[in-house]
């Protein structure tokens, strides 16, 4: 068998036995398991509230969950194992349960959401979320939420630290989901940090302090170094002036050279002059007038001419 195919049967194996635990335990406050094949058999470690109703009088009940665990999904020599929670309202599954078996008793969904997540965050939690979907109060199914405290919903720690559990609550106008988040009190985020008071840094980070001892011992090692740089530096200093300055010479003739015939083509464009450019100008503003008065005059005689007409009509 491929090992994707074994993955996936060892999944859904395990899913079936969770399924299987919750409906037999549900009443004795079953908060999950742990699963570990050995060489000796298939060890199952239960969490629940109350291990005395697992475990059962004289432990029958134990046996029954044994053998059905060998029928049911052919394991081999199970051997179960019954743990106390020691924090009922940290566990996802338990609280989950809770909150469902409320709803089903008649508590409205909103004092119902709110008292649970005040309990989970008075047991120490770091932060909570609580979320009901489904015809909560109408005929339209809605999804509420109730947040309290910092929830991780993606990544590593999301998957690692936050415990998850849901639970069903079988309603009169139908299903409605509980899906239950809490991160512990004593979980230790990526992006947490510790402020220390008053410590000698040795303590903390002792190879911190071996490596500033060193940068320590180079910064101080620092001024004579620079001090016999610059006496190694100072014989072949004179030489390197000495051609600085003749460049500084050889420039400053190349500028003045440069700056002498930028002045002489200065001077030739001064004395050069465009001849007969005003003449012209000037002769061509005076035919324009010349030419505008003419026109004017012709008009004024027309008009002259047209009244004169008029008049004569007129008469007749």
């Amino acid at each position: 068998m491929a090992d994707e195919q074994q993955f996936i049967e060892n999944g859904l194996q395990r899913s079936q036995i969770d399924e299987f635990f919750q409906e037999e335990l549900g009443r004795a406050g079953y908060g999950g398991m742990d699963v570990a094949k050995t060489p000796m058999g298939t060890q199952i470690v239960l969490k629940a509230e109350k291990p005395g109703m697992v475990i059962g009088k004289g432990g029958e009940n134990i046996r029954k969950v044994t053998t059905a665990l060998e029928e049911k999904f052919d394991l081999e020599d199970p051997q179960v194992d019954v743990q106390e929670v020691d924090e009922p309202d940290l566990n996802a599954r338990i609280v989950a349960d809770r909150l469902a078996n409320a709803l089903e008793r008649g508590w409205y969904f909103r004092k119902a959401g709110h008292t649970t997540i005040d309990r989970i965050m008075e047991s120490g939690a770091l932060g909570a979320e609580i979320v009901l979907s489904g015809k909560v109060t109408g005929a339209r199914s809605r999804v509420e939420k109730f947040n309290r405290g910092y929830i991780k919903h993606n990544g590593q720690p999301a998957e690692e630290i936050v415990d998850e559990g849901q639970g069903t609550a079988v309603m009169k106008l139908g299903t409605i989901g509980v899906t239950v988040k809490i991160i512990p009190p004593e979980a230790q985020l990526p992006d947490d940090f510790e402020v220390h008071e008053d410590m000698d840094p040795e303590e903390l980070v002792p190879d911190a302090v071996e490596a500033n001892e060193g940068v320590e011992e180079l910064l101080e090692g620092e001024p004579e170094e620079a001090e016999a740089d610059e006496a190694d530096a100072e014989a072949p200093v004179d030489e390197d002036a000495e051609t600085a300055d003749e460049d500084d010479l050889d420039e400053e003739v190349v500028e003045e050279v440069i700056e002498e015939e930028v002045e002489a083509d200065d001077e030739e464009f001064e004395e050069v002059d465009v001849p007969g450019e005003d003449e012209e100008i000037e002769e061509e503003l005076e035919e324009l007038e010349e030419d505008v008065e003419a026109e004017a005059e012709e008009l004024v005689e027309e008009m002259e001419a047209d009244a004169d007409d008029e008049d004569e009509g007129g008469d007749a």
